[in-house]
């Protein structure tokens, strides 16, 4: 297979003006990361769902910035030629520029990341200005904004009337106009989506948002069920069922070992005589064989 290489927000724009959907998977570590980068995808997101299905939160707002530096240095290690998306967690970037920076600048240089992304629309198109003009690629993210799900009063369809509508093609033009390379939308109806899609310049990425974005993401737990109790998504198409082997695999090792089935003959090592002699005595080798 030819070697791959990495895309830029230069080559992404061109797909989109030449409609070439663009793939983005979330990774959380090296394994994770190594084999979406060799499955072909275009961006690799370390998304702060990290608190979701991997440290086991009940929302994404207990992430921190260790987190996201620590998961984002283990996924660039694993996909050296892939874009790699960052996302800036709950509250790091609502304070001072000089706060959001500094997060940012951990992000990028200790997490290795080529971009971040940052939740919300023209409330913070300030501050993803700020960062574009310090010469950081941002990627937006509207709709369900799962930050502010508190709030926002939990995981509720986006664009279902026309003053939702309106907000949203509001704030997506906000974030573009402010620099953003691409535009995230979270579970925005098909129509708004795509209307969405239409008006921008920049490409939108869609989960759970229909087929008018210009991309798609997935959760890599999702499309391959590896959770202990997987919760099915309307909007997600699972390719395998990991979840369902690793417990099967799991649960045969542990019956091997009860039943002594594991270690069998071939998984051991043997030592000469002389070894035996050496740590026993030659008489107790000789009495006992």
């Amino acid at each position: 297979m030819a070697a791959k290489h990495a895309l830029n927000i230069v080559k992404m724009k061109k797909m989109k003006q030449e409609q070439i959907p663009l793939t983005m998977i979330t990774a959380y570590d090296y394994p994770s990361a190594r084999l979406a980068e060799e499955a072909g995808v275009d961006l690799i997101l370390v998304g702060d769902s990290l608190g979701n299905v991997v440290l086991g939160y009940d929302t994404t707002i207990p992430v921190t910035i260790e987190d996201m530096v620590y998961h984002s240095r283990s996924v660039a290690r694993g996909a050296a030629n892939t874009f790699i998306v960052t996302d800036l967690p709950f509250m790091t970037y609502h304070g001072s520029v000089d706060e959001t920076m500094r997060h940012v600048r951990r992000v990028m240089q200790e997490g290795r990341a080529h971009a971040v992304k940052l939740e919300g629309g023209a409330e913070i198109a300030p501050t993803v200005q700020a960062v574009v003009q310090a010469g950081v690629p941002v990627l937006g993210h509207i709709g369900l904004t799962p930050q502010s799900v508190n709030q926002i009063g939990g995981y509720r369809i986006q664009g279902k009337d026309e003053a939702d509508a309106r907000r949203l093609m509001a704030d997506a033009k906000a974030l573009e106009q402010a620099g953003a390379f691409a535009v995230v939308l979270e579970l925005v109806t098909e129509e708004v989506a795509q209307a969405i899609s239409k008006e921008l310049a920049i490409p939108t990425i869609g989960i759970g948002a229909g087929r008018g974005c210009d991309g798609q993401v997935l959760v890599f737990h999702d499309v391959l069920k590896y959770a202990p109790e997987y919760r099915e998504k309307k909007f997600v198409k699972t390719y395998a069922d990991i979840g369902d082997q690793i417990r099967k695999g799991i649960s045969e090792y542990v019956q091997d070992v009860k039943t002594r089935a594991f270690p069998g003959e071939q998984h051991v090592f043997t030592a000469d005589e002389t070894v035996l002699n050496g740590l026993y005595g030659k008489g107790k080798v000789d009495a006992e064989s």
